[in-house]
C-alpha cells in the first residue's frame, strides 16, 4: 500500500472525508514505522481509530504541544512536528524576519523520539535559510530560554513532554524574551500551520552538518554557571559543609548538570538515587515520573537516603523544569514539602540575600515577586510587612514570565517567581521555571540553616508564626470526559438559576466569584476581571466571608479538574490545626456540592 492508492481499494466506508485524510497521511508521510500504523489501520478497516487519529489535528497553543505519541495528525510524530515547524518558520519570517541573522535555539530531553524531533525541527528552519542552534546532546528545559536571551534568538524551541508519562512528547515554544508565547502569537503559528501542512522536501533532511548548523552547548553550559553563581552568597560556608543531600533526577536529563552546578556553588556532591541516575525514557522506577505525585516517586530516594544517613531529598522532574524537596522529620517519617511551602521558603531566602548583598542600596520598592494566581498569598504578607512588591498573574509560567519581562524592562528588579506546582525562577536570567537553579539555592538555604541548628520543617514554621498562618489543601480529579467538565462548571454558573453562582458551600458563605472564562468578577465596580479571560480553558474562584479562597480549573496538558484552597491567618492569630480544620471542612463541601464526583463519575488523586 502506498500514498498514491486509489480511493476504491482503501474502502474507508463511505467516509470521503477521512479518505482524503487518510490519502494525505500516506502522501506525505515518510516515517516508515508511523505510515504502517496507518496502513493496518486502513487494512484492518477500524474506522472510529482512524477518525481518532486523523479527523482532527493536535491543538497549537501557549503550551505549543503535548500529546502521545503515534501515527496521526492528532498525535506527536515525525509529520507534526515538520507541519507544526513550518508554520513557526513561515510566522516567524513574517512577523520576524531578523530571524534569518539572529536564529532559532532547540533543545530536547531524553524521552523517546525527542532528538530526532528536534532535528527535524532543525531541518526545517534550515532549508528556509534561517540558523540553528541545535543542543548536541539531552540538556535541561531551562537551557533553551537561558539561551535564547544568551545568543539573542528570535525563538527557542524545547522538544519535551516535561513529567508526563513515558508515551508523550511535547514541543514547547519561546519568544525573543526568553519567554513562553502567549496570544496573539499562538495563533498565528496555529493559522500558519494549517496554511504549510504538505512537507517541504528538505524538511525530512535531517542535517549531520550545515553552515548554518551549531552547537551551543559548551557556551551556553558556562554561561549559565556564571549566571548561577550569582545566586549564592554562603560559597565558603557551602564549601566547609558536611551536609549529605540526596538527588534524583527522575530518570531524567538532571544530574550531570546539577554536578555541574553543586561545584559551582562549592556545594558537596549531591549523593545520587542510583536506579534514577541515568536517563532512561522508559522511567522504569516511577508510574509518573513527577515528583510533585508525592512520596511514591520519591521512594527509592528515601531508601538512598536512610542507607547514607541523610536527611534531605533533592529531586528535579525529567527534564529539570521543577524541583521537589523532602525532609526527614523526627519518628523517622518524612515530609515532602508542597510547591507552595518551597515558594515560601525560596522567596523568603531570595529577599533575606538580597538584603545581606545590598546592605547600604537596599530598595525594596523597586524589587518584585511574583506568583500564580492559584498560589500561596503567602509571599504577598511577606511583601507587605518587609517592603517589596508582590503580584500575581493567571496560571502557568508563561504568565509569570512574560509579567517578570515587563517590569525588568522598566528597570525593576525581579527577585523570585513561583507556582505551586513546584515551579520556581530564582532570578530573571532564565525567564521560565528552572529546577536546577532552585535545588541550587534551597541547597544552600538548608547547608545555613543546618548550620545554625534549624531545620527545614522549623524554619518553615517560623515563618508562618512571624508572617501569619498560610494553609493550603490542593488536589485533583481525574476526568477523561470533557463534556462532564462543560456541565461541571455550566452548573456552576447556574447554580441559583440563569447566570447565578452559589452563594454558600456548606456552612460557609461566598462573598466574591471571579470567572476567567467567562470574563466575570464580582469584585470590580465594572465586573470585569482585571487578569486576562479565556474562553479556552475554565477556571473559576470562590472568595469566602471566613477567609478561605478556592479556585476550580481544568489543566492544560493533563485530563485533571484541579482545585486550589488557602486559608490566610494573620500572624499571631489562631493554630495552624485550627486552620487546617476550618479548610478541610471547605473541601470537602466544595467537593460534594460543587464537583459531585460520584455523579459525574471523575475519580481523585491517588495518594
Amino acid at each position: 500500500m502506498n500514498g498514491n492508492m486509489d480511493r476504491k481499494s482503501m474502502d474507508l466506508g463511505g467516509s470521503p472525508e477521512l479518505d482524503r485524510k487518510v490519502e494525505e497521511w500516506l502522501a506525505w508521510d515518510q516515517n516508515a514505522a508511523t505510515r504502517k500504523e496507518i496502513t493496518a489501520l486502513v487494512e484492518a478497516k477500524r474506522f472510529d481509530e482512524l477518525e481518532g487519529r486523523l479527523g482532527q489535528r493536535l491543538a497549537f497553543g501557549t503550551a505549543g504541544l503535548r500529546g502521545s505519541m503515534s501515527a496521526g495528525f492528532n498525535h506527536m510524530n515525525d509529520l507534526v512536528i515538520i507541519q507544526t515547524t513550518q508554520g513557526m518558520v513561515k510566522y516567524l519570517l513574517k512577523t520576524k524576519p531578523e530571524i534569518q541573522k539572529h536564529g532559532v535555539v532547540i533543545g530536547f530531553d531524553n524521552r523517546h523520539n525527542s532528538d530526532r524531533f528536534a532535528k527535524l525541527a532543525a531541518a526545517v528552519f534550515i532549508s528556509q535559510s534561517v540558523p540553528v542552534y541545535l543542543f548536541s546532546k539531552i540538556c535541561p528545559t531551562p537551557f533553551v530560554p537561558f539561551a535564547v536571551l544568551n545568543l539573542k534568538c528570535s525563538c527557542g524551541i524545547m522538544i519535551t513532554a516535561s513529567h508526563n508519562p513515558k508515551q508523550d512528547n511535547g514541543y514547547k515554544v519561546y519568544w525573543d524574551n526568553g519567554a513562553q508565547i502567549t496570544s496573539p502569537h499562538d495563533k498565528g503559528i496555529a493559522a500558519a500551520i494549517e496554511e504549510n501542512l504538505a512537507p517541504w522536501p528538505a524538511s525530512w533532511d535531517i542535517p549531520s552538518q550545515h553552515s548554518l548548523l551549531t552547537d551551543p552547548l559548551d557556551k551556553i553550559m558556562a554561561a549559565y554557571l556564571e549566571s548561577v553563581k550569582t545566586l549564592s552568597l554562603y560559597s565558603d560556608n557551602n564549601a566547609k559543609s558536611t551536609m549529605k543531600f540526596v538527588y534524583t533526577p527522575m530518570h531524567g536529563v538532571g544530574h550531570s548538570y546539577v554536578e555541574a552546578a553543586t561545584k559551582a556553588f562549592r556545594l558537596p556532591l549531591f549523593i545520587p538515587v542510583e536506579e534514577q541516575k541515568n536517563p532512561d525514557p522508559e522511567f522504569p522506577t516511577v508510574e509518573y515520573p513527577n515528583p510533585e505525585e508525592g512520596k511514591s516517586s520519591l521512594d527509592l530516594a528515601v531508601v538512598t537516603a536512610e542507607q547514607h544517613g541523610s536527611s534531605v531529598i533533592l529531586a528535579n522532574d525529567p527534564d529539570a523544569d521543577r524541583f521537589a524537596l523532602a525532609e526527614k522529620q523526627p519518628g523517622n517519617s518524612w515530609k515532602i514539602f508542597s510547591g507552595n511551602d518551597i515558594g515560601t521558603m525560596l522567596g523568603w531566602w531570595m529577599w533575606n540575600s538580597y538584603c545581606k548583598a545590598h546592605e547600604n542600596s537596599k530598595k525594596g520598592d523597586e524589587c518584585y515577586m511574583i506568583a500564580s494566581t492559584v498560589s500561596s498569598k503567602m509571599l504577598r504578607a511577606i511583601a507587605k510587612m518587609e517592603g517589596f512588591n508582590f503580584e500575581e498573574t493567571l496560571t502557568g509560567f508563561k504568565w509569570i514570565a512574560n509579567r517578570a519581562d515587563e517590569l525588568r524592562k522598566t528597570g525593576k528588579t525581579v527577585l523570585f517567581g513561583f507556582e505551586e506546582a513546584i515551579g520556581f525562577m530564582c532570578g530573571d536570567f532564565v525567564l521560565d521555571k528552572d529546577g536546577i537553579s532552585a535545588c541550587m539555592v534551597a541547597a544552600e538555604m538548608i547547608v545555613h540553616l543546618y548550620s545554625t541548628g534549624m531545620t527545614i520543617a522549623k524554619f518553615l514554621e517560623s515563618l508562618h508564626i512571624k508572617y501569619g498562618h498560610h494553609v493550603t489543601n490542593n488536589s485533583y480529579f481525574l476526568c477523561y470526559h470533557p463534556p462532564t467538565i462543560e456541565a461541571i462548571f455550566k452548573r456552576l454558573r447556574n447554580f441559583n438559576g440563569t447566570n447565578g453562582y452559589p452563594k454558600v458551600c456548606g456552612r460557609f458563605h461566598v462573598s466574591g466569584v471571579r470567572d476567567l472564562t467567562a470574563g466575570y468578577d464580582s469584585a470590580q465596580p465594572d465586573g470585569r476581571p482585571i487578569l486576562p479571560v479565556s474562553k479556552s480553558s475554565q477556571m473559576i474562584t470562590f472568595t469566602f466571608e471566613e477567609g478561605i479562597v478556592a479556585t476550580l480549573r481544568t489543566s492544560g496538558t493533563e485530563p485533571k479538574l484541579k482545585y486550589y484552597t488557602e486559608i490566610c491567618g494573620q500572624p499571631g492569630s489562631g493554630s495552624r490545626e485550627e486552620y487546617e480544620k476550618t479548610l478541610g471542612e471547605l473541601v470537602q463541601s466544595m467537593i460534594s456540592e460543587f464537583l459531585e464526583p460520584e455523579k459525574n463519575n471523575i475519580h481523585p488523586k491517588k495518594d
